[in-house]
């Protein structure tokens, strides 16, 4: 392993001095101290290292296979790029991961998916400015993620093109095809002080969070065809020269821990079959659950997730013998913001800002006046009456609207706050690019699936005239958006569309407006 300079390890020691490192715990520490290696070299002139006696050394030359290895892993960051009063941005992220990988020449960052959607930043350039800010710090993959999905194929496609690391998602194939799609790879080959790390990523059973329309195209492997694939990319790396592989899988285990805890098969099983621990993969990075969590699993194996909206990040420090084919996973961790919020802010976010100024500029503009505070489910209550309004509006006179509404997500920071509001901050709240639409649904679906649904996140504005002599075998009219009438069991069809480019958020800015 390459010797670290005293100044890097300076550098490194006044971060953990500033951050505070204390217990050790999953919760509270920070990034592990940088290793000095004081084995002898390798050898140029030995044919072949290796270490029978798994003591660190290569049993010819002497020389150390030993190479320690630092992952760190981001999920679900939903675009938070800048700082703003209800997100932290990237900005003391970067100068963290910046130190850290000064400090230590084999660090790798990865990324387990949702890295566009959710800012105004974001949003306005489809991903491209969290993109950037990926490259800039030498980011080696990213999986993808349900919310990837959100613009369509066309921007991940493009985000894959700007992107100077692999996407990856051994499981999403094209329907025409059965291939795999173009912009996705199934994983890619990363070299550490002599140690060599493939890396797997793949997508979940995530189609429940993503809008129909948008996945028309593609379907992803999952179950035992998920597993199947792992495996045969695991082995195809091993005989590539893999030493230790990752799989960076954007799915994971739906509570969080504190500290470290155990994995059980049954825990694991709804999402990751507990096989795959056996000899395919070493380290496991998770996602889409949005928990903070670091398990180990019955055979040994790491799990781990930083919960999303940029509140933290995963860290594992890894010991790989690249000659005896072992590993030990020294440190597993989350690192919350906490660790490095007081750090200084790079210069990244204001340089990418400006890069992008054209484009982001919409999300400062103030739209209205915001008159009370609004919890989530006052704003999903008020998108649900809007809903109704502008449709009885546009398609009173022709059709009878019953109700408006449906399936609302309300995204962090989860609230609207007395006063003043900007776009950007209706982007974060209602960030996706679902269109409105009049149905036509059955009055039995009308009953069971909006108005006496057990959904707690179905929010609708009924006419009170139907809501009590609902005919189950009449036709109604409702105004929802794509997203839920692209979901099969609500059983509607649609009828008309509204305006092109109009969506939750800019119903609410228009409401705002007026008040």
């Amino acid at each position: 392993m390459k010797k670290r300079s005293l100044s890097l390890l300076l550098a490194a020691l006044l971060l953990l001095s500033a951050c505070g490192r204390s217990d050790g715990s999953a919760e509270s520490s920070a990034v592990t101290t940088a290793t000095v290696t004081t084995a002898a070299p390798l050898s140029d002139d030995c044919a072949a290292h290796t270490d029978a006696d798994d003591d660190g050394s290569c049993d010819s030359c002497q020389g150390s296979v030993i190479a320690v290895v630092d992952f760190y892993a981001v999920n679900d960051l939903h675009g938070k790029f800048a700082d703003t009063d209800a997100q932290p941005g990237v900005d003391e992220l970067t100068t963290f991961l910046k130190t850290s990988s000064a400090a230590d020449d084999h660090a790798v960052f990865l990324s387990s998916g949702d890295m566009w959607q959710g800012s105004s930043e974001s949003n306005l350039t489809e991903g491209l400015i969290v993109t950037d800010w990926m490259n800039a710090l030498d980011f080696v993959s990213m999986t993808i993620g349900n919310h990837e999905f959100d613009w369509g194929e066309a921007s991940i496609e493009k985000n894959a093109e700007a992107a100077d690391f692999p996407l990856l998602a051994i499981n999403i194939y094209d329907r025409r095809t059965n291939a795999r799609v173009d912009y996705a790879d199934a994983s890619v080959m990363v070299e550490r002080g002599g140690a060599q790390i493939g890396i797997i990523g793949a997508i979940g059973d995530c189609y429940s969070s993503i809008a129909s329309d948008k996945v028309e195209d593609v379907y992803f492997k999952v179950g035992a065809d998920l597993t199947a694939l792992v495996k045969a990319e695991a082995e195809r790396l091993r005989r590539e020269g893999a030493d230790f592989i990752v799989y960076s899988l954007h799915d994971g285990f739906g509570s969080s821990s504190s500290g470290e805890t155990l994995a059980t098969d049954a825990k694991l099983s709804s999402y990751y079959s507990p096989v795959l621990s056996d000899g395919s993969v070493d380290l496991v990075f998770e996602a889409h659950t949005h928990q903070r969590y670091t398990m180990v699993d019955t055979r040994g194996v790491y799990h781990l997730q930083g919960g999303g909206d940029n509140r933290g990040i995963t860290h594992a420090e890894v010991s790989i013998n690249f000659a005896g084919g072992t590993s030990r996973v020294r440190t597993a961790e989350f690192v919350s913001t906490d660790v490095y919020d007081g750090l200084a802010d790079d210069p990244i976010v204001s340089t990418l800002l400006e890069k992008y100024n054209e484009q982001v500029d919409i999300g400062n503009r103030v739209v209205g006046n915001n008159p009370y505070y609004r919890s989530s489910s006052s704003i999903k209550q008020l998108v649900a009456d809007l809903y109704y309004e502008v449709g009885v509006e546009r398609w009173g006179d022709e059709y009878d609207v019953a109700l408006g509404g449906g399936f609302i997500s309300v995204r962090s920071p989860y609230e609207l706050n007395r006063g003043e509001v900007t776009y950007g901050t209706l982007q974060m709240l209602l960030p996706f690019d679902n269109r409105l639409v009049l149905c036509s649904i059955k009055g039995s679906d009308l009953k069971s699936r909006f108005i006496e649904t057990d959904n707690s996140n179905y929010f609708i504005h009924c006419d009170n005239a139907i809501t009590g002599s609902i005919d189950p075998d009449a036709t109604y009219y409702i105004v929802t958006d794509t997203y839920c009438s692209g979901y099969a069991p609500n059983r509607l069809t649609v009828v008309e569309e509204y305006d092109d480019g109009v969506y939750a958020r800019d119903l609410v800015a228009d409401w705002l407006e007026k008040q």
